[in-house]
C-alpha cells in the first residue's frame, strides 16, 4: 500500500490511521485484536491513541487504549519496527515538563515498548509557557523515547507560536498536527490552519473523519441517535446541513455502488493538506472500509459536489 511521509518526521505511513479510542471501550480485548490484525494484514501501518483513552467510561481511569494496543504488540503478529504508534499527553493534567516526564512513562509500560513513534500535546495549556512543554518533548527526542512530536487541537496561532519558538531557541519542533476535520466540521481546519501545515510541510492526521458515525449515513434523524455510545456527539449534525451533506453523498454513492463513509474518507484523502485520516471501527466490516476508501476516486466534480454541500 502507497506509504505517505508525515511531514518532516521521516516517518511513513499508510493513507488512514486507526483511530485507537475504541480499544476497551466499544471493541473489548478479543475484538481488538481482531481489527489490529486485519488492518496490519490490509497493508496498513498506523494507530492513533493516548493516555486518557478511554477514561469517560464508567469505571475506567484512561490508559484502557494503550494497554490494549500493547498486549497486541506483545503478541509479535507484527514487528515494532512495522507499527507506527501514536500517542498523546496532556488532555487532563497539562504539559508542564514534570507531568510530561511521568505520562511517557506510563504510556510507554502500558504500550510495552521502549519508544512512542509520535507523541503529541493532547491540547494546548494556556498555564504552562509552551518553552517548557518544548524543553520536556526535546529531552524525550534526546532520550530515544519518541521519534516525533507533534500537537492536538491547536488552532494556527498557537501552532505558529510554538514554530516560533522551536526556530527561534532550537528546542525541537511540532511537526505533525492533529485537528478535526470532516465533511461536516470544516472551520477548525481550513483557511490558516491548512495553509500553514502545507508552508511549514506539518502532517495532518485529522480526527473525527466519520463525523462520530454521522457520516457513515446510519444517523438521518434525532430518533436514530438515541442509545448509541456517541449520541452526545452524532445528535449535533442531525440538522439541515448535515441531511444536505448526506444527500449529496447519496448521489455520489448512487453513481459508484460506494458506501458513504468511503465517500467520507476519500474526500479527505484528496484534500491537499491532509497526510492521513483517522478513522475508527468496532468491526471487521467497519475496517473494510478503509481500504475501499483508498481505492474510491472522487471526480473533481464529486469534489465539488461534496464541498459545496458542506460549505
Amino acid at each position: 500500500m502507497e506509504k505517505r511521509a508525515l511531514g518532516k518526521t521521516g516517518l511513513s505511513v499508510a493513507p488512514i490511521v486507526f483511530g485507537g479510542n475504541v480499544f476497551g471501550w466499544t471493541a473489548d480485548e478479543t475484538m481488538s485484536f481482531q481489527l489490529l490484525d486485519a488492518f496490519f494484514d490490509a497493508g496498513f501501518n498506523t494507530v492513533d491513541t493516548a493516555d486518557v483513552y478511554s477514561a469517560w467510561v464508567p469505571g475506567h481511569e484512561g490508559g484502557e487504549s494503550e494497554t490494549i494496543i500493547g498486549k497486541w504488540l506483545k503478541r509479535g503478529t507484527v514487528a515494532r519496527e512495522k507499527a507506527v504508534i501514536v500517542s498523546k499527553v496532556g488532555y487532563d493534567k497539562g504539559l508542564k515538563a514534570d507531568r510530561i516526564a511521568e505520562a511517557v512513562e506510563a504510556s510507554l509500560r502500558r504500550l510495552q515498548t521502549d519508544y512512542i513513534d509520535l507523541y503529541l500535546a493532547h491540547k494546548p495549556d494556556a498555564e504552562t509557557p509552551i518553552e517548557e512543554t518544548l524543553g520536556a518533548f526535546t529531552k524525550l527526542k534526546e532520550q530515544g523515547k519518541v521519534r516525533a512530536i507533534g500537537c492536538s487541537n491547536y488552532d494556527a496561532p498557537d501552532l505558529q507560536a510554538a514554530l516560533d519558538v522551536s526556530a527561534k531557541t532550537g528546542l525541537a519542533r511540532f511537526d505533525v498536527v492533529q485537528p478535526e476535520y470532516n465533511l461536516y466540521t470544516r472551520e477548525r481546519f481550513e483557511g490558516p490552519l491548512a495553509e500553514l501545515a502545507v508552508k511549514e510541510d506539518i502532517g495532518v492526521i485529522n480526527y473525527y473523519s466519520l463525523a462520530a458515525g454521522f457520516l457513515t449515513g446510519k444517523y438521518r434523524s434525532k430518533a436514530d441517535t438515541e442509545g448509541v455510545a456517541r449520541s452526545y456527539r452524532v445528535g449535533d449534525y442531525v440538522n439541515t446541513r448535515g441531511l444536505a451533506i448526506l444527500g449529496a453523498m447519496d448521489t455520489i454513492a448512487a453513481e459508484t455502488n460506494a458506501k458513504l463513509a468511503d465517500i467520507a474518507l476519500a474526500w479527505l484523502l484528496r484534500k491537499k493538506a491532509v497526510t492521513a485520516p483517522i478513522a475508527s471501527a468496532t468491526s471487521l466490516s467497519q475496517l473494510e472500509s478503509f481500504k475501499r476508501a483508498t481505492e474510491l476516486k472522487l471526480t473533481d466534480e464529486m469534489m465539488a459536489l461534496l464541498d459545496k454541500a458542506g460549505a
